[in-house]
């Protein structure tokens, strides 16, 4: 079983001249409850079937399962989805040994941004740049499942 475990940060100031790279993003899901979720993202010409467990107390670790599949396929999914997506930009900034993800919200999330570091375990030290603000690890309402309603 593949564990992710990472922690989210509202941003606080300008990032954008520090990523590498950056990738557009429509996620819809096939199931979210408390157990689970089964998110499918698009994310510029890849498209990814995603599965993920219950988060732990903490919410920093949960089961994951990631697979690539067709876009075309991705496509026919998404009439299959339940209301709502997210659309966002992601943008990938180095930061020590580890690389943020930096998620730039549009549509009805517009104005919303959240960084999320992936560690090797929950315990693991990362640099803080400072540009990031408040950590919302485990608020549920940062959660993009519960962002696309």
């Amino acid at each position: 079983m593949a564990v992710e475990t990472e922690r989210k940060f509202l941003v606080r100031s300008e990032f954008r001249n520090l990523a590498l790279k950056k990738a557009e993003i429509t996620q819809v899901y096939l199931a979210s409850d408390k157990d689970k979720t089964i998110r499918l993202r698009i994310a510029d010409d890849q498209a990814f079937l995603t599965i993920k467990g219950r988060s732990d107390a903490r919410g920093i670790s949960r089961a994951e399962w990631e697979f690539e599949i067709p876009v075309t396929d991705a496509l026919d999914i998404i009439p299959l989805s339940l209301p709502g997506k997210i659309v966002k930009t992601r943008y990938y900034i180095p930061s020590g040994k580890h690389v943020f993800e930096v998620d730039e919200f549009h549509d009805k999330n517009q104005g919303l941004i959240i960084a999320e570091i992936e560690l090797s375990d929950e315990n693991e030290l990362f640099e803080k740049p400072e540009w990031l603000g408040e950590e919302v690890t485990g608020k549920s309402e940062y959660y993009n499942s519960n962002l696309r309603k």
